[in-house]
């Protein structure tokens, strides 16, 4: 009689061994579970955290490509105004030598039509990246240059000319407007050169890619000799 209990006992034992084994394997499956989910989680914080330090990287070279744009164009504002400033002295240039009746005639047309051609040549912020088109400029102006230079020369050979006040003091002008023309445009070929050099600097050259024309490199104007000195315009 004794052995019934132990009997019992063990069919108990052996009942719940199934019960057990099926407990562990759950528990195992909810730790692998929650580990997978753990990894998860850490690789989606990983990746999202890598988004943002290429976003933000991207975002800070983009932004130093705009203003380093902007510092381009703003040189190349103060070349326009000291050129029409020059091309506004050759207007009142051409008035007073005008006083002068016997005064050179083809000396005073070719001032006339350098005048005309420069003035005709207007450049967009677009256009700073073509270099055809900035030489088409530079030549223009540099041929009003001349020809208003060549004026003033002539002019001295009159009288009449050299007794007016306004011509003195076009003269004065004339020369501080070229020395302020030299000082802009190599401030101009400064700015052109800080941009193109971070443009063409990798990575920032991919990126630059990516927005087409936006970002081409800057064209220059031709150095010539003694351009490192400001000069002085003698007449």
């Amino acid at each position: 009689m004794p052995s019934r209990p132990l009997d019992a006992q063990a069919g108990r034992s052996r009942g719940n061994a199934p019960v057990n084994r099926r407990q562990l394997v759950h528990r195992q499956f909810v730790i692998m579970l929650l580990a997978l989910m753990q990894t998860k989680w850490i690789v989606l914080g990983g990746v999202v955290l890598l988004a943002l330090i290429i976003g933000g990287s991207c975002a800070h070279t983009y932004n130093k490509l705009v203003g380093l744009d902007q510092e381009v164009q703003s040189a190349w504002a103060e070349v326009e105004n000291n050129y029409q400033s020059r091309a506004d002295q050759t207007t009142n240039a051409i008035a007073i030598v005008k006083k002068a009746s016997s005064f050179e005639q083809e000396t005073l047309t070719k001032v006339i039509e350098a005048r005309s051609q420069a003035t005709s040549i207007k450049l967009s912020a677009d256009d700073l990246t073509d270099p055809a088109k900035l030489k088409a400029f530079e030549a223009a102006q540099a041929n009003l240059g001349t020809s208003l230079s060549r004026l003033m020369v002539v002019a001295e050979q009159y009288p009449e000319l050299k007794s007016i006040g306004a011509f003195t003091d076009l003269q004065a002008q004339l020369s501080g407007i070229d020395n302020r023309i030299r000082v802009a445009r190599m401030r101009f070929n400064e700015a052109a050169k800080s941009f193109n050099t971070s443009r063409n600097t990798f990575p920032t050259n991919m990126l630059a890619g990516f927005f087409g024309g936006k970002f081409n490199d800057k064209a220059y104007f031709s150095a010539k000799a003694g351009d490192e000195n400001v000069p002085t315009v003698q007449f």
